[in-house]
């Protein structure tokens, strides 16, 4: 048991977790707005992620918290931290140093588009 505050009651009170107690976090580079990641927190990993200046995630399949880098050497120094609307999701801008992605790519989201219906608009350029 961490001896650490808990997360403000403020903030803690504008989540909407899932049935597990998660809101979703996306991780963005704070300067190219490019997505790097999406990872998942609770209470606590909100909390150290707002104190700490890292980004601190919960491991689903792991069932325990992992600070970005600390294995990897890949950092997400934290530069803003916002809920959405909905209070279901944060968007953590974040420093990225090396890649944002397990696989060791920059992020999460270069496996390739996925094709669009015929019809379907195209997509903004």
């Amino acid at each position: 048991m961490s001896d650490a505050p808990a997360l403000d009651p403020a903030v803690a009170a504008r989540l909407k977790r899932t049935a597990d107690g998660l809101v979703a976090a996306i991780a963005q580079q704070y300067d190219t707005g490019e997505v790097l990641m999406l990872g998942w927190m609770d209470d606590e990993a909100l909390r150290r992620t707002l104190t700490t200046g890292r980004c601190t995630y919960w491991s689903r399949s792991r069932r325990e918290y992992w600070v970005k880098g600390d294995t990897s050497g890949h950092v997400q120094y934290v530069k803003s931290v916002a809920l959405d609307c909905d209070g279901d999701t944060v968007l953590v801008k974040v420093d990225q140093v090396g890649g944002a992605c397990h696989t060791g790519d920059r992020t999460c989201f270069d496996a390739g588009s996925l094709p669009l219906a015929d019809g379907a608009p195209a997509p903004a350029q």
